[in-house]
């Protein structure tokens, strides 16, 4: 006894282990003696049409009967495979919306799309100089007082005529809108945060509070829209190309032919 004393770690220590397990039992008496079960297994696919499809291609090869428990298995191995081609695809799509514009470690070597606005700008200068030299050409055959006109001045002349109306007509939209701007006075712009406005959808709703609207406090109200991952065509595609089971699959070759 002892030897057993000495070698007994917790009554060297002072612990009684009888007294600790009296007392873990009483601080969860609570849950002796609950029962415990099991979710249900529900099955992710439905389970008549999937066993029937089962069945039909099980046919092909000699089989005729398919258990309940195989049904089950290939509905969640349809799920699990669906979660896992959605994550990949979802960090696809996220990769795809970084912008690294902000980043210091990124610089920006071309820019397609200053380039293109330059471009534009060049076409918008060139129609503006032909529109300018016909003009030119119009006001000169209007302003010609030969008596003896070939049709190609004639058709001239009546051209500049009716560009000429149609500028004033320009002009006197234009005078209009401008009074009636000025009528109206300047427009005040609406406060989002401001008592009685709820914000539904990304519009401003204003909601008078009292007897009018019926409607609870006039407290300011606001919906966070939640961020959504868009994920298109595009991003299946290149996750296909990255998978070995689907890179050579008649589906891809199809997605690429859409």
């Amino acid at each position: 006894r002892d030897d057993d004393d000495i070698n007994d770690v917790a009554s060297m220590a002072g612990v009684n282990l009888n007294e600790e397990s009296a007392r873990i039992m009483a601080a969860n008496s609570d849950l002796v003696g609950t029962q415990i079960q099991s979710c249900k297994d529900e099955p992710f696919l439905a389970a008549i049409p999937l066993h029937k499809r089962i069945l039909e291609m099980a046919k092909k090869l000699g089989i005729t009967d398919v258990p309940a428990e195989v049904v089950t298995f290939i509905s969640h191995a349809t799920q699990s495979r669906l979660r896992t081609v959605i994550e990949k695809v979802t960090v696809i799509t996220q990769h795809r919306m970084e912008s690294y514009k902000d980043d210091e470690w990124y610089e920006q070597a071309t820019d397609v799309r200053s380039q293109l606005k330059f471009f534009e700008q060049l076409e918008r200068l060139e129609k503006q100089r032909k529109d300018e030299q016909e003009r030119e050409i119009l006001l000169k055959a209007a302003k010609s007082r030969s008596r003896q006109e070939d049709p190609e001045q004639a058709r001239l002349k009546q051209k500049a005529k009716e560009m000429q109306q149609q500028e004033l007509a320009q002009m006197r939209q234009r005078d209009a809108n401008l009074t009636a701007l000025a009528a109206i006075g300047p427009r005040k712009k609406r406060k989002l945060d401001s008592p009685g406005l709820l914000t539904i959808g990304g519009e401003g709703l204003s909601v008078s509070g009292g007897s009018q609207a019926g409607l609870g406090t006039p407290s300011s109200r606001q919906y966070a829209r939640q961020k959504i991952t868009r994920v298109n065509l595009r991003d299946f595609i290149f996750y296909m190309e990255q998978e070995r089971e689907t890179s050579r699959s008649l589906l891809l070759y199809r997605a690429l032919l859409k």
